[in-house]
């Protein structure tokens, strides 16, 4: 598996995978009409991701297709996504996208990461030394947990 940067080629197969990983962990974790309103089935494009903004670090995972991905926002100590397709789950595609956008924000100094966790990926943050702060709404209205770890 590689973990990089995307192609431009490869967007449009990360916003598929975004609502796809979105349906999969909201039916695990939400109602019906919760789940939809995070999936935004139809609504994603490969322009809905911050690949040119230089304050984010924006990456897939790769193997034989585009299995998940992350991004980092260092100068705001934020994960802002880590995300799976579901055909992917298991195999340690969310474990490497979470080492590797540690590991940046680590080189550029950060001490301290923050994110959002859905409901349904708390367990996995916990397993990578996030430790839950409070629940809260994320700016879509989706309740989550705000989980911090210190680098």
């Amino acid at each position: 598996m590689q973990v990089r940067p995307p192609t431009p080629t490869e967007l449009s197969a990360v916003a598929e995978l975004h609502t796809a990983a979105a349906e999969a962990g909201g039916r695990r974790a939400y109602d019906e009409s919760t789940t939809a309103a995070w999936a935004k089935r139809g609504e994603r494009g490969p322009d809905d991701y911050p690949v040119d903004d230089p304050a984010s670090h924006f990456v897939v995972a790769v193997t034989d297709r585009v299995c998940g991905f992350s991004e980092v926002v260092p100068d705001a100590g934020e994960v802002r996504a880590v995300y799976v397709h579901p055909d992917c789950e298991r195999r340690g595609v969310g474990t490497a996208l979470l080492a590797h956008v540690e590991g940046y924000a680590r080189g550029r100094g950060v001490e301290s990461l923050s994110l959002q966790s859905s409901l349904n990926a708390v367990g996995f943050y916990e397993t990578a030394g996030y430790e839950a702060d409070a629940a809260e709404a994320s700016p879509g209205g989706i309740e989550v947990v705000r989980m911090e770890k210190s680098l």
